[in-house]
């Protein structure tokens, strides 16, 4: 299983941004689609943006559309999650994912890492 390493998380007040960013191989990078998931205290891990590695098509929940971006970017073999229009709503752990998109769509693939807190501050 590849390693992925999630940062960019923090304490921001309503109405603020946040970019977050999944470290990744060259190899895992190229190779894979990716998402980024979050969860709340007592709920489930729920997809909050993927991207395709095959057409750079993207999905995104619908809590979010229009407020956050997903992107890739090859200069640092990273995924990143540009966050805007932030509500306590989104106050979550974070963690992103690699694997087949059907993966992505599908709530994720293999193992996951620590993630990173995002807490919005009414």
């Amino acid at each position: 299983q590849w390693q992925l390493v999630e940062s960019g998380g923090g304490l921001v007040q309503a109405g603020g941004s946040l970019t977050l960013s999944c470290a990744a191989s060259r190899v895992t990078f190229n190779a894979n689609s990716f998402g980024w998931y979050r969860q709340a205290p007592g709920a489930e891990r729920e997809l909050v943006a993927g991207i395709d590695v095959e057409n750079g098509q993207t999905i995104y929940a619908t809590s979010v559309k229009g407020r956050f971006t997903i992107y890739r970017d090859a200069v640092k073999n990273s995924v990143d999650l540009q966050m805007s229009g932030l509500t306590p709503g989104d106050t979550a752990v974070y963690y992103c994912n690699a694997g087949p998109i059907w993966a992505v769509r599908a709530g994720g693939f293999g193992s996951w890492g620590q993630g990173t807190q995002v807490t919005v501050s009414p």
